[in-house]
């Protein structure tokens, strides 16, 4: 069904382009705009001398999710991409030894009696139990929660006794198992969230049980291939898309968006404005001060924000015996993980997450070298951190890794290397004060009480992407787009079929 409703979108990060090409599908006329010179946002590529480098998110869970956006577009995913599962999902190193995570039950449940014995059939409990929170909660995930009266839908208050309400994620394992070191192996997914798993909810636990049933992926080329595909959809579907465009301001009249403000100068009109830039960033540059009242930037001091990462992108010359994502935990996690959510320094025992990933793909590096990433959790801006004064930082990374995995001689066979602090991803790539997984995930700021798909303070206003609902992570932020595609559709009267029937159309 084709509509004259012309969709402005401001970023062509993920939420944003699915979003485009969902909209692009059922006829809205989509112009993205992009301050960047390639699509992707924080999903893009950094390439330096034949070295490729996904900027952030660096595996696919929950692929079906990005399949049915492909469908809903008239296409098939594998037309487009190649994925991997990986076996095994990552590595976890500890100071006595690594546990191998397997998506495969009965090889995982092997493995746990080994390492961590009588503690098997909790895994079998864990599985059994998870399975029943995930299935009540993926229909409330899809939902908008654009009005309070959604907690009062039957989805809702049959995921209700299962939220845990209480729990964290770790003492929430401790139902399952004894072993400290094993609830850690199933609860460090918080870090996915920017949170810790002695304060993230409970409710969580459905990001571990997702991984354990459904595996992990690898995008051939990089997960960064993820977003030039949805960027062919969108423009084989008619939207343009436009780079090297940043969006200065948002055009606002008595109340409602009437388009943009381009940096060059252009004012570009459209029915509706959707805003795929970091949210708090967006409340704070592209709305004139005074004219928000719930999200003005005084409020936005007063939230609860994650953490942020350093990063380390490195192409050696050499290949590793590494598997393709490994975790090198600190000493003391507990210690490690509070340091930084309570925005102190960290020293020198650290927790590191390494993608080795050309053990599985030979594209995104020269013949015979690696690409190696490297991310470390550390407290966003509020701590005050000069990073730029911090240069032993990434020596101390090195040293670590040069200790307690076979990157042993790792600085002798770097040829590119990139660093990006989180000063950098505050002035460089536009991420309030830092905090690379956006608004914290606790429950004061989930559903309802997250920014809302469309937007409560301003008129012909949307958000996609990790600061709105259902948050941060590639699976959720697809899902958002998806949202705010369906909800925005519903309100110009466009006929569509959709996989997720909650959104907006059973609140």
């Amino acid at each position: 069904m084709k509509t004259s409703k012309k969709i402005i979108i401001i970023g062509a990060g993920p939420g944003g382009l699915s979003a485009g090409m969902l909209l692009a599908h059922r006829g809205f006329e989509v112009e993205i705009f992009e301050k960047e010179n390639q699509v992707g946002g924080r999903n893009a590529a950094i390439k330096m001398d034949g070295f490729s480098f996904d900027i952030g998110p660096t595996f696919l869970m929950m692929k079906f999710i990005l399949d049915e956006l492909f469908e809903e577009s008239g296409r098939k995913s594998e037309n487009y991409l190649k994925f991997m599962r990986l076996d095994p999902m990552y590595r976890l190193c500890f100071t006595d030894g690594s546990v191998e995570m397997r998506d495969d039950h009965a090889r995982m449940r092997a493995i746990i009696s080994e390492k961590f014995p009588g503690n098997e059939a909790g895994y079998d409990t864990f599985f059994q139990k998870e399975k029943v929170r995930y299935d009540c909660m993926y229909p409330c995930l899809q939902k908008s929660y654009g009005k309070f009266r959604t907690y009062f839908h039957p989805d809702f208050l049959r995921a209700l006794p299962r939220l845990s309400l209480t729990n964290s994620m770790f003492r929430e394992l401790g139902k399952y198992f004894s072993n400290d070191q094993l609830k850690i192996c199933f609860t460090f997914q918080s870090k996915y969230l920017g949170m810790s798993p002695w304060n993230c909810p409970a409710a969580f636990m459905i990001i571990p049980f997702i991984e354990h049933s459904q595996g992990i992926y690898h995008v051939m080329g990089g997960l960064s291939e993820i977003s030039v595909a949805m960027a062919k959809v969108v423009e084989e579907e008619g939207g343009k898309i436009h780079l090297n465009a940043p969006v200065k301001q948002l055009v606002v009249k008595q109340g409602r968006v009437t388009g943009v403000l381009l940096a060059s100068g252009e004012n570009v009109e459209a029915d509706e404005v959707i805003i795929n830039a970091d949210f708090s960033y967006a409340m704070t540059g592209l709305v004139e001060q005074g004219t928000l009242k719930k999200y003005s930037r005084q409020k936005l001091d007063h939230k609860l924000f994650s953490c942020s990462t350093y990063m380390l992108y490195l192409g050696v010359d050499k290949t590793y015996d590494l598997p393709h994502h490994s975790i090198v935990f600190s000493r003391d996690y507990n210690k490690y993980i509070n340091d930084v959510a309570n925005y102190r320094e960290v020293g020198d025992d650290l927790s590191i997450y390494i993608r080795n990933a050309s053990v599985t793909d030979p594209t995104i590096a020269p013949k015979g070298m690696s690409n190696i990433y490297i991310l470390v959790p550390v407290a966003n801006n509020r701590s005050g951190i000069k990073w730029s004064e911090k240069k032993e930082f990434r020596n101390n990374v090195l040293n670590i890794l040069k200790q307690r995995t076979a990157l042993s001689d790792l600085d002798k066979h770097i040829v590119v290397e990139k660093i990006i602090t989180p000063e950098d991803w505050e002035a460089k790539y536009n991420v309030f004060i830092g905090a690379t997984f956006n608004l914290g995930h606790t429950l004061m700021q989930m559903l309802y009480f997250r920014p809302h798909n469309k937007f409560e303070e301003l008129d012909n206003c949307w958000l996609v992407g990790g600061g709105t609902h259902p948050g941060s992570g590639l699976p959720t932020i697809y899902e958002s787009g998806r949202i705010t595609a369906n909800l925005l559709s519903l309100a110009h009267g466009v006929v569509f079929d959709s996989k997720n029937v909650h959104a907006g159309l059973r609140e």
